[in-house]
């Protein structure tokens, strides 16, 4: 063997390794909302632990109105606007009661951000009340004050109807920054059936890889909707608790425990072509699943062919229902 080839026998591979700054590595990423789940979770909602039940044989005058949206084709064509429904499935599959998990630190606790007062003045362009689930735009011109201290804003509407309205009855007219939303947040959703009108909401889920980057809203008739940011609009002065803008007593109760038990709300698990019982206008009826979609599924009435997209964990869900009184007994033996 020559000494050059000797040489080359010698030599071995070397790998070195340069770590490198986290301040590069994150210049290297995409922007990314803080608000956003991190993109790093890889978990998956089948892997939750599931509750599996058994097998099934069988400052407002008026009043919140019980007219379902209609199907919003301004909303994400992904997603439908949604009402929400019960369901207990008679197919020999059982289905599961499971908690979604959290997406990254900024949801993981239920603590929201304090309360955004937007500024409010003469000449403003604002969406403001006209009906309980009827917001329309209007313009602020003038600015009361009452004798105890409470502040009003009289707006004047395009049908050139004036009203004296709340803080917590405006909304900007503006879009929102996401970092001015949470979960919780008070909202206001632009909405079209027969006719563009807005509609009050409570913010459910901010975007992220699990809802396929969409905000889910809780509509105050209980209808659930994916939408995108351009749709949403902050109400300027918001109770301290949402809970006490909702008058449907239903909704309410659901949106308490659903604000409470975040980021793991309990869902349902169903699939397509499930049957399953779905609360209607105070009946239990039979339906099929059709489509899930995230944290909502639509379902369609086998009596009428009335389709719906419901949120999975609807207090309308009659397995929703049993295991939340089983949840109850429990709580009560406890005590």
């Amino acid at each position: 063997m020559t000494q050059w080839e000797s040489s080359i026998l010698l030599k071995r591979a070397v790998v070195v390794l340069t770590r490198i700054p986290d301040s590069k590595i994150s210049a290297l990423r995409p922007p990314t909302p803080q608000q956003f789940y991190s993109e790093d979770d890889d978990s998956s909602s089948d892997s939750d632990m599931q509750w599996r039940p058994e097998e099934d044989s069988s400052d407002s005058d008026f009043s919140v109105s019980n007219k379902k949206l209609k199907k919003n084709n301004k909303i994400d064509t992904r997603q439908p606007v949604a009402t929400t429904s019960n369901n207990s499935s008679s197919s020999s599959e059982p289905n599961g009661c499971s908690t979604s998990s959290a997406h990254c630190s900024h949801e993981t606790t239920n603590d929201s951000p304090k309360l955004t007062q937007l500024e409010v003045k003469v000449g403003m362009g604002v969406l403001a009340r006209k009906e309980p689930m009827r917001w329309q735009k209007g313009k602020i011109i003038e600015i009361v004050t009452k004798e105890d201290g409470r502040i009003k804003y009289k707006v004047y509407f395009e049908d050139k109807a004036r009203i004296l309205l709340s803080g917590h009855h405006i909304a900007s007219d503006a879009t929102p920054t996401l970092e001015q939303l949470y979960v919780g947040a008070r909202v206001v959703v632009q909405c079209q059936d027969n006719t563009l009108h807005y509609e009050p909401a409570v913010l459910a889920e901010l975007p992220g890889r699990r809802n396929h980057l969409r905000f889910l809203v809780f509509i105050d008739d209980h209808t659930p909707a994916f939408v995108s940011l351009p749709l949403l609009h902050l109400v300027c002065r918001p109770v301290e608790d949402v809970l006490d803008d909702l008058s449907n007593h239903m909704h309410r109760c659901f949106m308490k425990k659903y604000l409470r038990d975040w980021p793991y709300p309990y869902l349902t698990q169903y699939k397509p072509g499930q049957t399953v019982n779905v609360e209607l206008d105070g009946v239990q009826q039979a339906s099929e699943v059709q489509v899930v979609d995230c944290s909502l599924m639509q379902v369609c009435f086998q009596h009428n062919q009335h389709q719906e997209w419901i949120h999975r964990g609807s207090f309308r869900l009659e397995h929703m229902t049993r295991f939340l009184d089983t949840e109850e007994e429990k709580e009560s033996e406890d005590d």
